[in-house]
């Protein structure tokens, strides 16, 4: 059983994001277009579970599977959309989950929701600080059901979203 452990922002985990972005770019090659550090362990300061969040965007999506067995060279296992469509999911570390892999193709809107709300919540520290404090809390109350951290985050998260996106694009 997995632990929910949030815990505070850690330097490492940038240059840890770095380390892995090379590594998939090495996969991906041309297919890449950008690779971004997305989550709260892109956020400075912010308390967050210590598993680095990485998206990269590619030209085409379909193209994506080609490359599993690289990914599963490299210690992740694919997951298919896992619940967001036209999406490509990855988890690396197994129950000590390390990194999660959301690849997007070039065009879609998660990119832009990602983008938005790790922007906004880095430029505007009393929801970052709200949201910290929320985390924390859940993953107390929630010490081995990441079903319910998930759910308890929910609304928080979806408020956030909006604002973030209205920000965004003004």
């Amino acid at each position: 059983m997995r632990r929910v452990e949030v815990s505070q922002y850690k330097e490492e985990w940038a240059s840890l994001f770095k380390e892995e972005a090379e590594k998939l770019t090495g996969i991906y090659g041309e297919e890449l277009i950008d690779i971004h550090h997305i989550g709260s362990t892109s956020v400075v300061g912010l308390e967050a579970k210590p598993i680095i969040d990485i998206m990269p965007v590619v030209k085409d999506i379909r193209v994506v599977d080609n490359y599993n067995h690289l990914m599963y060279e490299l210690g992740y296992k694919p997951k298919g959309e896992n619940g967001i469509a036209q999406r490509r999911f990855f988890e690396k570390g197994g129950n000590d989950r390390t990194h999660h892999v959301h690849i997007y193709q070039v065009g879609s809107p998660e990119i832009e929701r990602h983008l938005a709300f790790r922007d906004y919540v880095k430029s505007h520290k009393e929801a970052a600080n709200e949201y910290g404090q929320l985390k924390k809390q859940l993953a107390q109350q929630f010490p081995y059901d990441i079903e319910s951290y998930i759910r308890g985050k929910e609304t928080f998260v979806s408020k956030i979203e909006h604002e973030a996106l209205r920000w965004y694009q003004s």
